[in-house]
Parts: C-alpha cells; structure tokens; sequence
C-alpha cells in the first residue's frame, strides 16, 4: 500500500523587515524558555535594540534569517545561521580559509511543534551555510534545555567544549 505524502502547510521564507515586531516577540520567548521564566515585556529600549540587530542581520550577506509561516496564521517559527571565516594558525604553503557556520535562535511556536517545522527551518539554515561554503555547523544551548539537548543530538551534534561566562568587572577583580 503507497503512503500519501501530504504537502506541509507551512511555507519556509527568507526573513523580510516587516517581520521583524514578530521576530523580537520570539526572540523574547525563547529567551524566557531558556531561562525558565514567565512572560514579560521587554523594555523599549532593548525592543529597539534588537530590531535594529535583526535589521542589520538581514542585510548581512553572511547571515541568514529564515521564518516559517502559516498561512492564515502568520509566523510560526523562525532560526537563523551566521556564517564565518577564520584563517589556519598553523604555517601552511598556501593560505588555509576555514568556513564555519553557527546556527542560532531556532524557535517555533509550542503548538507549531511536532509538525515538521524545526527541521523546514533547520533544513533551509544548512542549505545556507553549506552554499557559501561551511565546512561544520556549531550552536550552543543551555545546558539546562534537556528538549534542545535531546533534539541536536539526534541531528548528529556532539558537545565539543565548554563555554565559559563572566562578566567583565567580577574578570577586572580578580585580575587585581
């Protein structure tokens, strides 16, 4: 018996400024989950800081925002994927350029998931960074996140180091 596939009913797209206010929104929200905090408003100060980052992203050419929308719903899900360049530190006969890509902000509405979307947008991210050239991907979650923890190793992600954070005047003290 042949198993019908269905056609999503979601379409993945590259960002545009007017999604921005929506992006912001989710860009709050997965920062609450992270942290396990309830729902509050952002500050207008920081809302205006991080549209202009988002504004900024999307004018990058080595930075891609993609969305997932519903039609008839809106935006749905959202991720996006920066990619670098870093020369070899060892000496080499030619010069060595090494492509990397960092996959970031990968958010999709709770009753959104478990249809498909984080892979969509997932999907289009790699596509982005495997085009101009990245040789691995990387990300970071918190280590709290046992959902992201379960979802990027069943991808194929391994922890390869431990990120560190402090802030700069505790760094300052101690220094003295």
């Amino acid at each position: 018996m042949a198993t019908k596939k269905t056609t999503p009913s979601y379409i993945i797209r590259e960002a545009t400024e007017a999604d921005l206010p929506v992006l912001v929104d989710f860009l709050k929200k997965l920062a609450l989950h992270v942290n396990g905090e309830p729902d509050l408003d952002l500050k207008e100060s920081e809302y205006q800081r991080l549209l202009e980052v988002l504004e900024a992203a999307l004018a990058s050419p080595d930075k891609r925002i993609v969305v997932a929308e519903q039609p008839g719903v809106g935006l749905v899900g959202m991720g996006d994927v920066t990619v670098w360049s870093s020369q070899s530190i060892w000496e080499q006969a030619t010069v060595a350029e090494y492509r990397s890509a960092i996959l970031d902000d990968i958010w999709v509405e709770p009753e959104f998931r478990k249809a498909g979307i984080f892979k969509a947008l997932l999907r289009s991210l790699v596509d982005f960074a495997d085009e101009r050239g990245a040789h691995d991907l990387m990300l970071e979650y918190s280590s709290s996140n046992k959902e992201a923890k379960s979802a990027w190793t069943r991808l194929g992600f391994k922890t390869t180091g431990i990120r560190a954070a402090a802030f700069t005047h505790h760094v300052k003290e101690a220094l003295i």
